[in-house]
């Protein structure tokens, strides 16, 4: 073998050693990890950054006379598509859309209390204005809110949802019936006629 070849085998052959040794030698020094690094789904790597305003819901702001969230709300409450309509044409009539509403309320644009009127059906709640008969345990009805669904506190009905859910209840009870001054029997006649169900 020629004596160059030879130095330059050797020399190659001493630095991949070194190298290998110089490595393992680090190796043992280095703190040990197990980072997986997740491989990116193929609209991913299309778009590489997610925009987290795009993964959160918008908040629902609730103005007097707008109901556009209905849909929305009415299926998480389990209301069929069927009833949105009549459903939404009783919130407007009930509450105006305001889910902080309470019987006697006067309220702004905005859905801010701003007064009261002299009329005393101060349990009526929310979006549905649901009467305290159905939920308040103090009172004489069927109080079917709160014996089988545990809503027994006006300040439970206040929250949007809960109010579709319990109203649906209802509904599922009563059909349209608590919603309607005609059901209510003669003493509500005055209202029934005046009433545009």
């Amino acid at each position: 073998m020629n004596r160059n070849l030879f130095k330059s085998v050797l020399y190659i052959t001493i630095c991949a050693y070194l190298t290998i040794g110089a490595t393992a030698a680090f190796a043992k020094f280095a703190p040990e990890t197990n980072i997986k690094v997740p491989v990116a789904s193929k609209v991913e790597q299309e778009r590489p950054y997610v925009d987290i305003k795009e993964t959160l819901p918008e908040p629902i702001v609730f103005r007097h006379g707008d109901i556009s969230w209905l849909p929305q709300l009415a299926e998480q409450a389990g209301w069929p598509r069927k009833t949105w309509k009549k459903l939404g044409n009783i919130i407007l009539r009930e509450s105006g859309g305001c889910p902080n509403r309470i019987g006697s309320s006067i309220v702004d644009k905005n859905c801010n209390i701003t007064g009261w009127t002299k009329a005393t059906n101060k349990s009526d709640t929310g979006l549905l204005q649901i009467n305290g008969v159905n939920w308040d345990p103090k009172r004489s009805g069927t109080q079917l809110l709160c014996a089988e669904h545990k809503i027994c506190k006006q300040e439970q009905l206040l929250d949007p949802v809960t109010n579709l859910a319990a109203g649906y209840i209802l509904y599922q009870k009563a059909g349209w019936d608590p919603w309607d001054p005609c059901a209510w029997g003669p003493e509500f006649a005055h209202r029934c006629k005046s009433s545009s169900n």
